[in-house]
């Protein structure tokens, strides 16, 4: 007899779905084969994809439903057996589904997600354990279903969930919580039904219930006073005491997850946890953390950032605690993976967003040589927290000053991720340029030579907005008191046409940065003012237009600063100030800018001051102008004092 072709061969794996497939195999084979399935695959993402292919899930779903329909009707051996089968269906539809999603996607398709809900209300205990695991692990992925909590009848179930003492259905209620909370309505909804009060009774639960209510204690309280309260106030702030307790647990993850939740609870309401003792505890808490090889040391760098994030009196803290060395350590001992790398570097940005003293340690351990790798790193989240790092690592005019960031090995890479493929790495890369560009001439000059220029220009036209308003910024910069040749190098190449376009974008924020970046071009030198009049004014005109036309505050603040800068010019550049009217706003930052004008303007020694106080004096400006020589911001009544008597002089002879 002739040997069968191999493709005409089955595998052992395509045998055993066959098997579960036929009415013929007997249920207490059909029960070894789903052991043996859910055996092979545990672990194993390999086996997992194969057997999705061969159809496992839609003959397993199969089989879970027919001894759950069979469990109502059937008693004795029978129903022993039924509950069994339906013990590992459930156990190796959840194995499907943990930690792959495309095993989650195939779990939902086939209409698993009711037959295991319904395994909930089970009389048998293991049963109900078993579907509850396999729930719990669906509601790991992003794909499991939105539990909408505003229905009552939802609400009344996600209660008895959380009331079980079966543990693994409480922690499905939390993870229930945890996957579906999105809004500050489900929050409050969640609360008012006393979601807050079950979840705290689990704090004192097991180790899997306790890091699920620390969880989804995090999502009900984040960004919500309300509720915020609602956790802090009860029993004397017992609560709070036993979650603080827990940044001190034995398992990491516990630690992890209770650090969460206290930063979210400062966070939410500034006035909560203010005792430097937490304080403190927090930072060395995490900086413990950031050693677990683990998902706890990838997940910690973040946490850290939220805790410091724009906040120097615990960026001193971590300071003293030595967590920019201990950020710098991991990154020369790496390499990690991207989401851990990705944490540090952002962590590292938050560091030095404020506080010399982390720069210079930052600096000092060569910080700056892992960012020029990480420009280049696959990763884009990689690549665009570099970025950020470098933004806050050169906000120091000392540092920059020093030369640190005019190495051409900075430079290059950052000019050509402005090329990038990744919206959000330009847009940060846009901002450690702006930062790296201002006031220095040999780095403007590295900058220019690399193509800097030409991709700034290039991005001023993009359409998207977050990306123009950062390359106008980064151009604003650029023009930062430079000499005339600079900035005819960039007028070239920018050209008068597209920034009035600009001046009249539809982006507010655009029309601010065009606005500073005219103000730049016509600083000193005194013979800058030429800019706006070139191709017969088309730049003054805008500018002129615009004033009169915009509501908001921060673009007349740049209207008025070109306008003084217009003015400190000869008799022409004057009068051409002279022709735009000065808005009134209480905004002292505008106040400051237009007085600055009328000081320049009103200059003694200036042949045609004479003729413009008065015409300002019957424009009602130099009234204006007394009612704020006593204003309260010091520098309007500084400027307004001089442009005052400046006036008087003139209206007095």
């Amino acid at each position: 007899m002739p040997a069968s072709s191999p493709s005409s061969r089955r595998t052992r794996s395509e045998e055993l779905i066959a098997r579960l497939n036929s009415v013929q195999t007997p249920s207490e084979a059909k029960l070894k084969d789903l052991r043996d399935l859910k055996n092979q695959i545990i672990g194993n993402r390999t086996k997992k994809l194969d057997f999705l292919n061969l159809g496992a899930m839609p003959c397993i779903v199969s089989i879970l439903a027919f001894v759950v329909s069979s469990m109502h009707s059937e008693g004795g051996a029978g129903q022993e057996l039924n509950e069994l089968i339906a013990i590992q269906a459930a156990a190796a539809i959840g194995s499907f589904a943990c930690g792959l999603e495309f095993g989650v996607k195939a779990v939902l398709e086939v209409g698993a997600f009711a037959i295991l809900m319904s395994l909930l209300s089970h009389p048998n205990e293991k049963v109900v354990d078993a579907g509850a695991r396999t729930l719990k692990l669906i509601y790991q992925s992003k794909l499991a279903p939105k539990f909408e909590f505003v229905k009552e009848k939802n609400m009344g179930f996600l209660l008895s969930l959380l009331s079980s003492k079966n543990e693994n259905v409480t922690g499905l209620g939390a993870n229930i919580i945890t996957h579906s909370c999105q809004t500050s309505m489900e929050q409050q909804a969640l609360s008012d039904a006393g979601v807050i009060t079950k979840l705290v009774s689990l704090l004192e639960g097991s180790l899997s219930q306790r890091e699920a209510s620390l969880e989804s204690l995090s999502y009900v309280m984040k960004e919500n006073p309300e509720t915020v309260t609602k956790f802090v106030g009860p029993q004397n702030g017992r609560p709070v005491n036993v979650v603080t307790e827990l940044i001190k647990d034995k398992y990491p993850r516990t630690r992890l997850l209770a650090c969460t939740c206290l930063i979210i609870i400062r966070n939410t309401c500034t006035s909560y946890l203010q005792d430097a003792g937490i304080k403190t505890g927090l930072v060395l808490a995490l900086l413990e953390l950031l050693d677990d090889p683990g998902q706890v040391g990838d997940d910690a760098p973040f946490v850290l950032s939220s805790l410091i994030a724009e906040k120097e009196d615990l960026q001193m803290i971590a300071f003293d605690a030595k967590v920019v060395d201990k950020l710098c350590n991991h990154l020369e001992t790496g390499p990690f993976q991207a989401k851990r790398l990705q944490g540090i570097f952002l962590a590292l940005a938050d560091m030095c967003s404020e506080l010399e003293c982390c720069r210079d340690r930052a600096l000092s351990l060569e910080a700056l040589s892992y960012i020029k790798d990480a420009l280049e790193h696959d990763s884009a989240d990689i690549r665009t927290a570099a970025c950020i790092f470098l933004r806050n690592l050169s906000r120091s005019v000392k540092n920059l000053s020093a030369g640190h960031f005019t190495d051409a090995t900075v430079t290059s890479p950052m000019v050509q991720l402005l090329c990038d493929s990744c919206t959000s790495v330009q847009i940060a890369a846009l901002g450690a340029i702006s930062n790296t560009v201002v006031n220095f001439t040999a780095h403007k000059s590295i900058f220019m030579q690399c193509g800097g220029l030409k991709q700034l220009v290039q991005l001023s036209k993009s359409m998207d907005s977050a990306i123009r308003v950062n390359a106008i910024w980064a151009l604003r910069n650029l023009a930062f008191l430079v000499n005339n040749r600079c900035k005819e190098e960039i007028l070239l190449e920018l050209t008068t046409p597209t920034l009035t376009s600009l001046i009249y974008d539809p982006e507010a924020s655009v029309q601010e940065q065009a606005f500073a970046l005219v103000r730049n071009l016509i600083d000193v030198p005194q013979d800058s003012v030429k800019y706006v009049f070139a191709e017969d004014g088309l730049l003054l005109h805008a500018v002129g237009r615009q004033l009169h036309s915009t509501a908001k505050v921060e673009v007349l603040i740049q209207g008025m600063y070109i306008l003084s800068n217009l003015a400190s010019g000869n008799e022409i550049h004057k009068e051409a100030a002279m022709d735009q009217l000065f808005p009134q706003s209480t905004d002292s930052r505008l106040q400051i800018a237009a007085v600055w004008a009328l000081v320049n303007l009103t200059f003694p020694n200036s042949p045609g001051a004479c003729g413009r106080v008065i015409k300002l004096r019957n424009a009602g400006k130099v009234s204006q102008l007394k009612t704020m020589v006593n204003d309260p911001c010091l520098d309007v009544k500084l400027r307004a004092r001089m442009a005052v008597a400046q006036s008087m002089m003139f209206i007095d002879a």
